[in-house]
């Protein structure tokens, strides 16, 4: 499928709705999770006009494994706990970071972010089995509306 360019609302709600309805369109019978994802991504990072980063950390053992990504060459390996990313699937947690200079431990990939939204990507029994991290170069950028915006968008997504 082609991508067809939107207008995306002010709204929330009405953002929210527009994300999901696009997610299951350029998604929409693909059974390889990391195509889903790939494509997830690419969605996300046309969709927040700010953003600078979008994409996944996958679970592989101990730590977690760079995966399908939209934006510069970023950080492979993040361990359990550390950085935005590893407290997200250590708490399974969403993490709403303002200003990343102010969180502790923070890895740094692109100099010029300033806000991290990070949500866990959870199996059935609640298990993390990877993360969603948006990152944007203006500070406050992700708000807890687009935390709860996304939730259920994020459910719904495969493992790979």
């Amino acid at each position: 499928m082609s991508y067809i360019e939107v207008t995306y609302p002010t709204d929330k709600a009405a953002f929210y709705e527009l994300l999901a309805e696009q997610v299951k369109l350029y998604t929409a019978g693909e059974t390889d999770a990391v195509a889903v994802l790939a494509n997830f991504g690419a969605v996300l990072k046309a969709a927040y006009a700010h953003a600078n980063w979008v994409g996944f950390y996958l679970v592989r053992g101990g730590e977690l494994v760079l995966g399908p990504f939209q934006g510069k060459p970023a950080v492979s390996r993040i361990g359990y706990g550390k950085g935005v990313c590893g407290t997200a699937w250590a708490q399974n947690q969403a993490q709403v970071v303002e200003e990343v200079a102010c969180f502790a431990g923070h890895i740094a990939c692109d100099c010029n972010t300033h806000a991290e939204l990070v949500l866990p990507l959870r199996r059935a029994d609640g298990t993390v089995w990877g993360v969603l991290d948006m990152d944007s170069v203006v500070p406050g950028y992700f708000t807890e509306q687009d935390r709860d915006g996304l939730a259920p968008i994020v459910a719904a997504l495969p493992q790979p």
